[in-house]
């Protein structure tokens, strides 16, 4: 399955189109195509909402989880960035 993802133009944040259209931050609400011609109409709309969003682009799924082999990218993009975690590098005290 695929959905199409994006940045929300105003603030960044990584948002999903849904069925109707509208963009949102939950990839459950994500409307799924089973490959990608059956997703080309939604992505050229995508492409055109230049004021809503900044680079529409299919994704992977699996199951409600982004897949394939740029799932640990989107996965990141899902949650939020890596930084600002309380890790210890080597030699680090």
């Amino acid at each position: 399955m695929r959905a199409i993802t994006a940045n929300r133009l105003t603030d960044g944040h990584v948002v999903y189109r849904r069925a109707d259209g509208i963009w949102t931050p939950c990839l459950i609400e994500a409307e799924r195509f089973g490959d990608e011609k059956a997703a080309e109409p939604a992505l050229n709309a995508a492409l055109r909402d230049i004021l809503t969003v900044v680079a529409p682009y299919l994704i992977e799924l699996d199951g409600e989880q982004p897949g394939g082999r740029k799932h640990v990218r989107e996965a990141i993009r899902l949650k939020g960035p890596t930084t600002g975690t309380s890790l210890l590098y080597a030699g680090e005290r």
